[in-house]
């Protein structure tokens, strides 16, 4: 059995967490993207996506995954620096207007 502290130190987030939530962060369906180079910041976890389509992302989560929930995705679009990942589905006139999407 694995103590809390233990899981705290490792900072891996569930595989199966982190598809679900960037597939729902980016509006794509799952084994549509690859994630690649895990890299473990305390109960950080930072990725990199790329899409079947040939888009990159750098996305990150929080959290550990089975008892401990995982954040929702955060991504930006690689080549697009500053600019949150938006899909036609989560673009409204709001964001059209401030140029995000």
């Amino acid at each position: 059995m694995i103590s809390v502290a233990a899981l705290l130190s490792t900072g891996f987030a569930a595989t199966d967490a982190i598809e679900q939530n960037t597939a729902h962060a980016l509006g794509l369906d799952e084994g549509s993207f690859t994630i690649s180079d895990h890299r473990n910041d305390g109960i950080r976890t930072r990725y990199t996506v790329k899409t079947n389509t040939g888009r990159r992302y750098s996305c990150y989560v929080t959290g550990l995954g089975a008892s401990f929930p995982v954040s929702d995705a955060m991504c930006t679009e690689l080549g697009k620096a500053g600019q949150q990942a938006t899909t036609d589905a989560s673009c409204n006139a709001l964001l059209k207007a401030a140029g995000k999407c």
